[in-house]
């Protein structure tokens, strides 16, 4: 007889699942009928449910998984069958806990953020990255070490992701430079063509190449899940 304070099958719904919580260190054929129990009790609900089985913290290899899908399809018709999802890497939980605790909202900015047109002859220089809120003319020459973001036309030259940041990007509402460079490598433009202001976009490095892209449609960040610090 089972131990019915701490039964060694439990089945709760979760959303439009079944999700069976079970002590893998059973027989097999125990662990059959413990299943037994609460599938006799629902009856026609079982019929074509979804069902997650779960071994908890002690973990079940991928044929006790098979075998017992395989017996809850045979006899109570249920539907797809499977293990729990896999749970997030743990470097990759740590990173969310911190950008959630103390990360982006508490972060100090290292960005060089100026307005105004940059003219020729003039060079703006960041440490990390730069944010003009205004044209970098013909002539004109803007460094950084992260991101360079042009809030209006680039038709001087860019160089980001100085001096080996190859994840780094250069974008501009208009974008028509005279060359660009991110980390080591480098790229002539041309200012009589571009888009000429229709949409922003943005450079960066792909397959070892510069590649410029329409920043409406390829945004480089919608990906990701959750805000991050660059």
């Amino acid at each position: 007889m089972s131990d019915q304070v701490n039964p060694p099958v439990r089945l709760k719904g979760v959303g439009d699942r079944l999700w069976i919580t079970f002590d893998a260190t059973l027989p097999l054929e125990e662990l059959k009928k413990e299943i037994n129990r609460p599938f006799e009790r629902l009856n026609q609900l079982a019929i074509n449910a979804r069902i997650i089985l779960d071994a908890g913290e002690q973990g079940a290899d991928a044929t006790i998984i098979n075998e017992l899908g395989g017996y809850l399809k045979e006899k109570f018709h249920v539907g797809k069958v499977t293990g729990p999802p896999e749970k997030p890497q743990q470097d990759e939980t740590h990173k969310r806990a911190g950008d959630l605790s103390n990360a982006w909202h508490n972060h100090r900015s290292e960005a060089l953020i100026i307005a105004g047109r940059v003219r020729s002859g003039q060079k703006i220089q960041a440490e990390k990255h730069l944010v003009i809120m205004g044209d970098l003319n013909p002539g004109a020459e803007a460094i950084a070490g992260g991101d360079i973001i042009i809030l209006g036309t680039l038709l001087g030259t860019a160089i980001a992701g100085q001096p080996d940041n190859e994840s780094a990007i250069i974008m501009a509402m208009d974008f028509r430079p005279t060359q660009i460079q991110i980390g080591g490598l480098a790229a002539a433009g041309d200012a009589s063509t571009g888009n000429k202001g229709k949409t922003p976009e943005f450079a960066k490095i792909e397959q070892n190449k510069i590649m410029v892209m329409d920043y409406n449609t390829e945004n480089p960040f919608k990906r990701l899940a959750w805000p991050e610090v660059r």
